[in-house]
């Protein structure tokens, strides 16, 4: 559940989108988008909740959904409102700057209340994603923890991407919901960035720990263009260096990652090693295309790709 945009990319880099230059798009985009879109390529059946507006762009997220299987049953279409939008521009230096419209867009219109929470526990669940982009807005981060908090108690795994934006830690309402979420997921999934925020001067062992401790069953690091590492509740610790790739343009690669080790390891069919090394590989091949999920593979495209790189 969370907010789906369609993205336009600065063809120049250093613009800082502040002068006159050709955007490439629209592309699908919205982290919880990009999430739900690599995990029905890699093999789950998969169900969103969100909403477009009655535009072009709309129809431009939909059809994405449509064509790798994804439920629409709980996506809203908004009549009088656009969908939510993106503008990113690249730096030399690596940094991104970005121009959102959430917030006054169809994209904060998330399914809320029993309704939404009955139609995902019907769907049979295993698992449920939340990413910490969806939390910047308050309505859609009280919404967001309602419905992670009442799957939970039925017994779904919440998966948590912490995505922190540094510009909201002076606000508590924004910290705690991230506190509450953390407390109860079962796939916890930071980067570095997020551990320098909420974990300062911490391991990755120590910190990996007390999650384990407090119920986690997953406990995965973010760690660029140094790999991954992560650990598996009362199992071992394993990593992986990043793959060598050209850069063409990294937003989603995380997103890739956490939904292909988030659908391989609930699927029942590979082992924690495995699925950390697919995902690995999918954050790698994600860089790989101009735009958010243009990058998105399938379980063959991995396979391919860690053949060829044996």
């Amino acid at each position: 559940m969370g907010e789906l945009l369609v993205e336009f990319v600065c063809a120049e880099k250093d613009g800082h989108n502040l002068r006159a230059s050709t955007y490439a798009g629209p592309y699908a985009s919205g982290a919880p988008g990009i999430f739900i879109d690599q995990a029905a390529r890699v093999g789950a059946s998969t169900i969103f909740a969100g909403a477009v507006g009655g535009d072009a762009f709309g129809h431009v997220l939909l059809d994405r959904f449509g064509s790798v299987g994804v439920s629409q049953a709980l996506v809203r279409t908004v009549a009088g409102i656009p969908t939510g939008s993106a503008f990113v521009s690249y730096n030399s230096d690596g940094s991104r700057d970005f121009v959102f419209n959430i917030a006054h867009s169809a994209a904060a219109h998330l399914p809320v209340g029993e309704e939404a929470i009955d139609a995902f526990a019907d769907f049979g669940l295993d698992a449920f994603h939340i990413s910490g982009s969806t939390l910047g807005d308050s309505r859609m981060a009280a919404a967001a923890l309602h419905v992670c908090t009442a799957l939970h108690e039925r017994g779904v795994a919440i998966s948590f991407d912490p995505n922190v934006r540094k510009e909201l830690l002076a606000d508590p309402a924004y910290m705690d919901t991230v506190r509450a979420l953390l407390a109860i997921s079962t796939f916890v999934l930071p980067s570095v960035e997020d551990a320098e925020v909420l974990f300062p001067g911490e391991s990755f062992e120590s910190f990996s720990g007390r999650f384990h401790e407090a119920g986690a069953r997953y406990v995965l690091l973010k760690r660029g263009e140094a790999g991954c590492i992560g650990s598996e509740a009362g199992g071992s610790i394993e990593a992986f260096d990043a793959h060598t790739v050209e850069v063409v343009d990294p937003t989603g690669a995380g997103d890739c990652f956490c939904a292909t080790f988030v659908a391989l390891a609930t699927s029942g069919r590979f082992s924690f090693r495995d699925a950390l090394r697919f995902a690995n590989a999918a954050g790698a091949l994600a860089v790989g295309k101009v735009g958010p999920m243009e990058g998105n593979s399938s379980l063959r495209d991995i396979e391919a790709f860690l053949e060829s790189r044996a």
